[in-house]
């Protein structure tokens, strides 16, 4: 499987994904510190996650596969739905505790 498969598999095979920096326990940057804050407050408190400083091949296959720069990257049902500045927003309209109640 080439990373872009492995990529797909996982967010196909995990109702939440997160690609970040660290680990939900151990964030390595602000931004993944935040997202995994307002998953754990919309109630998602057990989710799939990716630590992109582990695997290179990873940290720049997401960004390929999502056309999206930034990390980290959120996955809900196997859709990209954004990064923090995204999750941030959706988060204080109410959309994102809808999209994943």
């Amino acid at each position: 499987m080439n990373i872009q498969d492995i990529i797909k598999e996982q967010v196909t095979t995990h109702h939440v994904v997160l690609y970040m920096k660290g680990s939900p326990q151990f964030p390595q940057c602000g931004f993944s510190a935040n997202a995994t804050q307002m998953l754990k407050a919309c109630g998602v408190t057990d989710f799939f996650h990716v630590d992109v400083l582990a695997n290179p091949e990873i940290r720049q296959g997401i960004k390929e596969f999502a056309n999206w720069p930034t990390i980290p990257q959120l996955y809900v049902g196997g859709q990209f739905v954004g990064g923090a500045d995204i999750m941030r927003e959706m988060y204080q309209q109410g959309e994102l505790q809808k999209l994943l109640a």
